[in-house]
């Protein structure tokens, strides 16, 4: 089941306005949302089916989870193994609001990842906002988990995967759903096993506030060093959120104090930085933060110099080390 026949990509038509009425909400380039409440996406990034070059050793395929939703996911799986794999549930970026498990980015990064880390990677295509606003996302990554624990006991999943070692990861707004949903499950974790949640991957992860931090007005609107710019974060939330809610709700917020273990990934020239150490704060014996240095954010996935590259290296080093239990970070 390829990719293709599980994704609709719709594009940006300068004619709709005489169609759907004016434009209400936008993110320039990226999502246009009308008075009817007609929605169009850009194709930001190409969409590629589940192929993977042979020599990488992944084998790569695409599963519904929901069909009445249209929640599918992309796994990975390494061919060449002799043990049970760790699995990681992965939710892409996009401020809640794009993105798909298809982008060719995403594709290419989590087959990487699955590679180096020795990891089955369960790559999440959720709901997306507006259509869908918050908590849509949250359901749809509990839902994942359930449909794991329902299959449990299926060859593929019995003889691969070690399912009570769990890792929840994402990036961006990815973060934010992988942490909302790690806690969640953390009140029902006894119902789970023997699935376990061993802990969380917050790559960059996505929140917010009302009040701005250091470096929100740092970085601002300077696309130069980081793709998120202040004025789309704040779009993102708008349209995300449920209606009437502004940005001191409980989901632009980190969930404190859930004693597992985590490890977030902090880019020095993201708009998000603060927020990101400040979630870390306070509970350092259980959540480790790796700040890397020169770059903005996404850069493991739209960086393209040579610094982004070799910093997404040194990510994905710090990120199996998290999982294996290697030496601290």
């Amino acid at each position: 089941m390829g990719a293709t026949t599980l994704t609709h990509v719709m594009t940006i038509d300068p004619n709709n306005t005489n169609i759907h009425g004016p434009v209400v909400d936008e993110v320039e380039g990226l999502i246009r949302v009308y008075k009817d409440g007609h929605v169009e996406r850009s194709q930001l990034v190409p969409c590629v089916g589940p192929s993977l070059p042979l020599e990488l050793g992944v084998a790569c395929s695409d599963v519904y989870i929901d069909k009445l939703t249209n929640v599918w996911a992309r796994l990975y799986i390494p061919v060449d193994t002799n043990s049970k794999l760790p699995l990681l549930v992965y939710f892409h970026g996009g401020g809640f609001c794009v993105g798909s498990a298809s982008w060719s980015c995403y594709h290419e990064f989590l087959a990487r990842l699955s590679a180096s880390s020795r990891c089955m990677v369960m790559s999440v295509n959720y709901r997306l906002a507006p259509e869908n606003p918050l908590p849509a996302a949250y359901e749809d990554g509990v839902n994942v988990i359930h449909w794991l624990e329902k299959r449990r006991n299926d060859s593929l999943w019995a003889k691969l995967c070690d399912l009570s070692r769990i890792f929840l990861v994402g990036d961006s707004a990815g973060g934010n759903i992988a942490h909302h949903v790690a806690a969640r499950l953390a009140a029902a974790a006894d119902d789970l096993k023997p699935l376990k949640i061993e802990g969380t991957i917050l790559i960059q992860p996505f929140f917010g506030g009302e009040a701005r931090t250091e470096s929100e007005l740092r970085v601002e609107n300077n696309t130069k060093s980081s793709i998120l710019t202040l004025a789309a974060s704040d779009a993102w939330w708008k349209l995300a959120l449920p209606r009437g809610a502004d940005r001191e709700h409980q989901y632009c917020k980190p969930v404190k104090k859930m004693a597992m273990r985590t490890l977030v990934c902090v880019a020095e020239m993201d708009v998000l930085m603060d927020r990101e150490m400040e979630m870390c704060d306070g509970d350092e014996e259980v959540i480790k933060r790796v700040v890397y240095k020169g770059v903005g954010h996404a850069f493991q996935i739209l960086g393209k110099s040579q610094l982004a590259q070799t910093t997404t290296d040194e990510m994905v080093c710090h990120i199996d080390s998290f999982i294996h239990h290697y030496d601290p970070l």
